[in-house]
């Protein structure tokens, strides 16, 4: 028996307005997203979203902007007209928030959606409903444009089940406007919600009002561990606040990365942010960050999401490095005493450059494979660190200048926390801890001038691979070369090992290959040989540091807080925990009840 298909025939119209739907608008937060960039783009300075029962019964988003003229309003209704495209080339260079010009036309196929707009200079404005008269009808409205969406999903009742409650619905609208009001500080942002004032957000126009800002929308505890982000090169800037590693999270909540003022996801961004905090942060928490991207519209491609969560960078490598190198400068800057928030800005000195044949030419502490190598076993502890072995570490005299950071010692508490006295009040810290990050920070810096030390396998190992990662090989080989690590492609889908840094004598080397080849393939760099000699140093220096409940002299307790005072990160051990805290008079106050 012949089988036979339907015949061709092209779709309704309202049939492919209602699959556009499906792609744009999945929640009332959809809707919300789309109205609001909407009013970014039209130069809006003040944007009210009133919604009730979590945007089900009503979305109505009211701005400021330009308007629309009476005789387009049809068109912004109709599938695929827009302002902001015209060939091509603009497609190429999309600068703006919205460009397909589906939205209006694909919500209006699932709601009840009516536009009033104004146009500066026009004596009343004019009012469309999508269901009704393709005529415009006039109106009065003050300058700018009001589109209310009523009864979402009303026609498509199927769609309308997979909506959550309306306190959730609603999370995700707020979601979003904290999202906004974080990429656009020059604009008022005002949220109600079944008549409630949730959020009203004034325009935040200098640096401490942005931050302001930022810690009205994501708590104080942000903006008071934050360190201020300003860092340009190779043609990208990128601007923000990181939280302090000590300010870590259980979930990756407060996470905003925007290119070009649009909120995204990216995959080697979010790499990249894991390995700049990787040496500083504990076990399974999230930093959090507010970061903003700027890079010429024609290095990026937004044209590949329906809601436009994602981009494509045409440099992703150059994107991943530069914010590596951004971020974990900007980490490994912070040492113990520095006070963060609005006072702390890290201003890079050093810079990317491309050179003429377009690969990233990195300047001094840029990450970067190539490593002097030279044959040798593995040193003991005492030697790495350039000492006669069973001779303590001399630790510097303490400094007669004005009051430190750290303030100088008064006593020893359980034989484990230093009491100190400063400017600011009580400082507390753990001695172990902080001696042990001291004492990581130390190895790692000899470890880097004695340059990397390197061990032939007695046997050469053969591992399976997949053919991207034999490719890597291939490709990096002078690079890991310099690492210590000799790898060579001996097949489509093999390579063979004959070489590992001597401080991993031990390791798995098949893993250790296919985790670093897989990072290679994935984003160009791989940082898992120097995670893993970290892991070893740091537990060398767990070792060698001072151990709980031993007596030291105050001298002693003064030259670590010196020491601290000078080495980067030190502000958390190497494990991520806090290695100090402060305690200023007037909360000791507080605690004593004085001056009530």
């Amino acid at each position: 028996m012949l089988r036979t298909m339907p015949a061709i025939r092209p779709l309704a119209p309202e049939l492919v307005n209602q699959i556009a739907a499906g792609e744009v608008i999945e929640r009332p937060a959809s809707v919300v997203k789309e109205l609001a960039e909407n009013s970014l783009d039209a130069g809006a300075r003040r944007i009210d979203i009133e919604i009730e029962q979590g945007g089900m019964r009503l979305i109505r988003v009211r701005d400021d902007g330009a308007g629309i003229a009476a005789d387009e309003l049809p068109l912004a209704l109709a599938p695929h007209a827009t302002s902001k495209i015209a060939t091509f080339e603009d497609l190429t260079r999309v600068a703006s928030m919205g460009f397909r010009g589906e939205a209006l036309a694909s919500i209006a196929s699932v709601s009840r959606l009516t536009i009033t707009s104004r146009r500066e200079g026009e004596e009343h404005a004019a009012r469309i409903e999508a269901s009704g008269t393709p005529t415009p009808q006039p109106a009065a409205h003050a300058v700018g444009t009001t589109i209310e969406v009523r009864d979402l999903f009303h026609a498509v009742p199927a769609r309308r089940k997979f909506l959550r409650a309306e306190r959730t619905e609603f999370g995700h609208i707020d979601e979003l406007v904290r999202s906004l009001a974080l990429a656009r500080p020059d604009v008022e942002f005002r949220l109600i919600h079944n008549g409630k004032p949730v959020r009203m957000l004034k325009p935040a126009l200098d640096e401490n009002a942005r931050l302001q800002r930022a810690g009205e929308l994501l708590g104080d505890a942000f903006a008071q561990n934050c360190l201020c982000v300003e860092h340009a090169a190779a043609g990208l800037r990128l601007s923000g606040w990181v939280g302090l590693p000590t300010a870590s999270r259980a979930q990756a909540d407060q996470q905003y990365f925007h290119v070009n003022g649009r909120l995204v996801r990216d995959k080697s961004v979010a790499h990249a942010v894991r390995q700049a905090y990787e040496d500083v942060l504990y076990h399974g928490r999230h930093p959090a960050f507010v970061l903003f991207l700027e890079l010429d519209p024609a290095t990026v491609d937004v044209n590949v999401h329906p809601a436009k969560r994602e981009v494509r960078f045409r440099d992703a490598r150059l994107v991943h490095d530069f914010m590596f190198h951004a971020l974990h400068d900007a980490v490994s800057h912070t040492r113990a005493g520095e006070k963060p928030g609005s006072g702390s800005t890290f201003y890079p000195l050093s810079s990317v450059d491309r050179s003429a044949t377009g690969k990233v030419e990195p300047d001094p502490g840029f990450h970067q494979f190539g490593f002097g190598v030279r044959e040798a076993p593995v040193d003991p502890y005492a030697a790495l660190l350039g000492e006669r072995e069973g001779e303590p570490v001399p630790l510097p005299e303490t400094d007669t200048g004005e009051a430190p950071p750290l303030g100088y010692a008064l006593a020893q508490l359980a034989g484990i926390y230093i009491l100190a006295e400063n400017a600011q009040g009580l400082v507390l810290v753990d001695m172990h801890a902080a001696h042990e990050r001291v004492t990581y920070e130390k190895l790692k810096t000899a470890r880097d001038v004695n340059h990397i030390r390197a061990q032939h396998l007695l046997v050469p190992e053969a591992v399976a691979v997949s053919e991207r990662e034999a490719a890597a090989a291939e490709e990096f080989a002078a690079a890991l070369s310099g690492y210590g690590f000799e790898v060579d492609r001996s097949g489509p889908r093999r390579v063979t090992v004959r070489r590992i840094p001597a401080l991993l004598e031990g390791a798995d080397v098949p893993q250790l290959a296919r985790d670093v080849l897989a990072e290679l393939a994935e984003h160009g760099s791989s940082r898992r040989l120097e995670e893993l000699q970290n892991e070893l140093l740091s537990t060398m220096a767990c070792h060698g540091s001072v151990r709980a409940h031993r007596r030291l002299t105050l001298p002693e307790m003064n030259a670590l807080l010196r020491e601290m005072e000078a080495t980067e990160r030190s502000g958390q051990c190497n494990h991520g925990r806090p290695t100090w805290t402060q305690l200023a008079i007037p909360e000791l106050d507080k605690l004593f009840l004085r001056g009530r």
